[in-house]
């Protein structure tokens, strides 16, 4: 499976993107936005899991830009204070997490998302 990760928090996506290669996803990350695009541009995931706010461009801005590039994307959102909006924006399709994210957790709800 192809994951892109993107968090503007360097030190949880590094480690995140480095827990799920060892556990054999190919996994490439962003801390920005314009640079998650970027990848996207060169390459196809098969799900993206974003974090909900970002400077610039947050999460659900950033999924409906992927969107046009890769409409067979599949998402999941990561938040560290979330709010009932977030969670319904969030919740449709794949899921909604909340950080710290158990990383087993993340792996189901991301094998579900490609499932569906």
């Amino acid at each position: 499976m192809r994951v892109l990760l993107v968090d503007d928090e360097e030190e949880f996506v590094t480690t995140l993107a480095e827990r799920l290669t060892i556990r054999g996803f190919a996994v490439e990350y962003a801390t920005k936005a314009a640079d998650a695009l970027v990848l996207a541009g060169k390459n196809v995931y098969d799900i993206a899991v974003l974090d909900m706010k970002m400077p610039v461009i947050g999460g659900l801005q950033l999924r409906e830009m992927l969107e046009r590039q890769h409409p067979e994307m599949k998402f999941i959102f990561l938040t560290g204070h979330g709010s009932e909006d977030d969670y319904r924006a969030g919740s449709t399709g794949a899921g909604y997490l909340v950080k710290p994210v158990d990383i087993n957790i993340l792996i189901q709800k991301m094998k579900e998302a490609i499932e569906q």
